[in-house]
């Protein structure tokens, strides 16, 4: 199993930093790496606020993933460089594919390309686009898809899509990999499970899982795929998992509460250890490889690291160690 960490992105992600610096960043970065860790992942979002997660309703800072992995591609070599996940209708898929080839390029053939329907409706309001309906997101997803798959070998692409659409499009020069970057989606609904049996390399899901659901939503997947006679071992299936480990239950305990002083007013107040880790990979050393061990044969290929409370949070560098470390042995 590789293992990922999603990087400090916002003004929330980093305790007692506000706004986030670039030096923190590309700092949780190469430690990652120094760690073990084998990719680093961002979300995508023009700001966000964590009030859905029990926090207060302003609206935090965020850096661009596009630019920031860029950046990162030249301060840190090694770890893939990845998206978890772009959101569609923030940019031309057209336009997104030519910005993905060239990342590729200046990363050395090593990103993943994460893409999801879009969620938030605050950040739509503000590029003064109607939230639209489920399905409406989904179709404009599963374009983006082929658009971006269609695109990032270099083309030529003519696609009459309703929402995404080229003709006789060329992308050079194109991405590094052959044939293309992987291209995966996000998210667990029937309809989306339908999408990347249909059009997508891969499937990601975050941040609260336990076994028993995922295991629901895979059995999903699989019907999807084989009604369109795909073998699902051909998904890629990556998870995103809150994570926390402990030298031993006194450690774990102690780590959890730094962790809780931390993380924004609310979000933790009033639970505790045990009730927290239902859903995310916490234990001590052993438990946690135990953990990562039942995820692996779920056919789990990357498992991406949230090492805090909320999306996109890192806790304590010290964290990140311990746990490459428990995964790496593992």
């Amino acid at each position: 199993m590789r293992i990922g960490l999603a990087l400090p992105q916002y003004d929330y992600s980093v305790p007692r930093e506000s706004p986030l610096r670039y030096e923190t960043v590309v700092a949780h970065a190469r430690s990652a790496a120094e760690a073990g860790v084998d990719s680093l992942w961002l979300s995508d979002h023009l700001f966000l606020d964590i009030a859905k997660y029990g926090g207060g309703p302003e609206r935090h800072g965020a850096f661009e993933p596009l630019v920031t992995l860029a950046a990162l591609a030249r301060d840190v070599p090694g770890p893939r460089l990845g998206t978890l996940v772009l959101c569609e209708a923030l940019r031309p898929a057209s336009v997104l594919a030519k910005a993905l080839a060239s990342l590729d390029r200046v990363a050395g053939g090593r990103l993943d390309v994460g893409l999801g329907a879009g969620w938030y409706e605050p950040e739509y309001e503000a590029i003064g686009l109607p939230f639209p309906s489920p399905g409406e997101r989904l179709a404009r997803l599963r374009e983006a898809v082929e658009v971006c798959r269609g695109l990032l070998g270099g083309g030529p692409l003519t696609y009459p899509g309703r929402y995404h659409r080229a003709e006789g499009a060329l992308n050079l020069p194109p991405a590094l990999q052959e044939p293309r970057p992987p291209v995966f989606v996000g998210g667990k609904g029937d309809r989306l499970l339908e999408l990347v049996a249909e059009v997508a390399d891969g499937w990601n899901t975050c941040w609260v899982w336990t076994p028993e659901a995922y295991r629901e939503r895979l059995a999903v997947l699989e019907r999807a795929c084989e009604a369109r006679d795909r073998d699902p071992a051909t998904v890629w299936r990556s998870i995103g998992l809150y994570a926390l480990c402990g030298e031993d239950r006194a450690d774990l305990e102690r780590r959890f509460e730094r962790l809780r002083a931390g993380t924004p007013t609310g979000v933790l107040d009033g639970v505790t250890l045990d009730d927290w880790r239902v859903g995310r990979l916490v234990g001590t050393v052993d438990e946690v490889r135990e953990q990562a061990a039942g995820w692996a044969e779920l056919g789990v290929e990357t498992l991406v690291l949230g090492v805090g409370a909320l999306p996109f949070q890192v806790g304590s560098l010290d964290d990140v160690a311990l746990l490459a470390h428990a995964l790496r042995a593992a």
